[in-house]
């Protein structure tokens, strides 16, 4: 099982995009996808067409305080993802944690109980780089993605998110790798291809070749319940993100995530930003 964690220090950024259509390209493959919705604002359970009770419906919430297991909670999606839910009352984690010892260890050890039924796990984790639903998810993933769009004021904002992932893992007895994806990519916009120069200089390898391009399709589907695979599979987010889809498989297996379909989406990003 590999599980990656979508982070960043402020909304807007598509995080939540990548997490749902990149779990319905991982599903498309073949490959048993969770995702864990770790937001209190619950888009990707919306995005995804869920809209679980609080109090009746099984969520994120009632795995982390101990009321329930990620097999109990999750539920079958579309686009063959499944999905355990979050609700409003996933905001109460915070106050909850407060009296609990580690509480940041928690969804490791759901994780680690549900091991053998996941090939994949996704955690959509909330606008803000720390918090203690994001040190869970960091201490449960072997990768935190920073996730960052191609907008002015975003090389400044990942910056400030990376310094605080960087102080994390330095914290942690836990080892966890470090990436970056570039979102919302625009390239008849010079912002966004200077942005997007400035991100290949500042993050090197640790910057995905797969760039995710501004689609008003994707946001579309957002509001239709499901991936863009099932909603279009024509379209040209679906590329985008079996390119991802490869790079995370070749990240998964410890090998070089430079596959012959990432290297050519990344010619293609780059001679957009020259």
């Amino acid at each position: 099982m590999f599980v990656l964690a979508l982070v960043n220090q402020k909304g807007g950024c598509g995080k939540t995009t990548v997490a749902v259509n990149l779990a319905g390209a991982l599903a498309e493959l073949g490959h048993n996808t969770l995702l864990v919705d770790l937001d209190p604002q619950a888009h990707a359970t919306m995005a995804l067409g869920q809209a679980p009770r609080a109090g009746v419906d099984a969520t994120i919430f009632d795995v982390l305080a101990g009321e329930g297991s990620l097999d109990e909670a999750a539920v079958a999606a579309s686009g063959g993802i499944w999905l355990v839910p979050a609700a409003l009352e996933l905001a109460e984690f915070e106050e909850l944690a407060a009296r609990l010892i580690q509480p940041e260890r928690i969804l490791a050890q759901r994780l680690a109980a549900a091991r053998a039924n996941f090939d994949f796990v996704i955690l959509d984790c909330p606008p803000r780089a720390d918090g203690v639903l994001t040190a869970n998810a960091l201490r449960a993933c072997d990768c935190a993605v920073l996730v960052v769009e191609t907008g002015a004021f975003a090389l400044q904002g990942a910056l400030a998110a990376q310094r605080i992932l960087l102080e994390r893992h330095s914290q942690e007895e836990h080892v966890f790798g470090l990436r970056v994806l570039a979102t919302m990519f625009d390239r008849r916009l010079r912002i966004a291809r200077e942005i997007l120069i400035a991100l290949q200089a500042r993050f090197g390898a640790a910057l995905f070749d797969t760039t995710i391009r501004e689609s008003v399709r994707l946001r579309e589907v957002a509001a239709l319940g499901a991936p863009v695979q099932v909603i279009d599979p024509r379209s040209r987010s679906v590329e985008d993100f079996r390119s991802l889809a490869a790079e995370v498989l070749a990240l998964a297996e410890g090998g070089e995530a430079h596959t012959s379909e990432s290297r050519k989406h990344a010619s293609a990003a780059d001679a957009a930003a020259r």
